[in-house]
């Protein structure tokens, strides 16, 4: 009912920028909070970043100075921008989103499938 699908991954040289997008879709009444979250081969997923339908933010330490997260909240679309890319930036990134299906019950978590940035040396 619910559907989240990113977009905007790729192959791309150290250095280098890429934009991530996330859009929602679905029975959606509103969105709190949407953001995005990486995980490596071997590796635990970890936040990469988050932001609030009010527009706060945050960002894993790794990544601040480098990475914005923004939103455009009446498309249900969150993107990423991500610049000065590293290798250690080489992972899956994940979409998420807490959302309000129906206005008197609590918010649930939804996940897109995952969309892959490699970054080269």
């Amino acid at each position: 009912q619910v559907q989240l699908v990113e977009s905007g991954g790729g192959l791309v040289q150290a250095g280098g920028s890429l934009r991530l997008s996330c859009v929602a879709s679905g029975s959606i009444v509103s969105i709190s909070a949407m953001g995005w979250y990486r995980q490596a081969p071997g590796k635990q997923r970890e936040l990469v970043a988050a932001i609030t339908s009010g527009g706060s933010t945050n960002y894993a330490d790794s990544v601040k100075g480098r990475f914005t997260i923004s939103r455009d909240n009446a498309d249900n679309t969150v993107y990423l921008q991500m610049n000065s890319l590293k290798p250690e930036d080489t992972a899956v990134y994940y979409c998420n989103a807490e959302i309000i299906k129906v206005l008197t019950l609590p918010p649930k978590n939804y996940w897109g499938q995952g969309t892959q940035v490699t970054v080269s040396s």
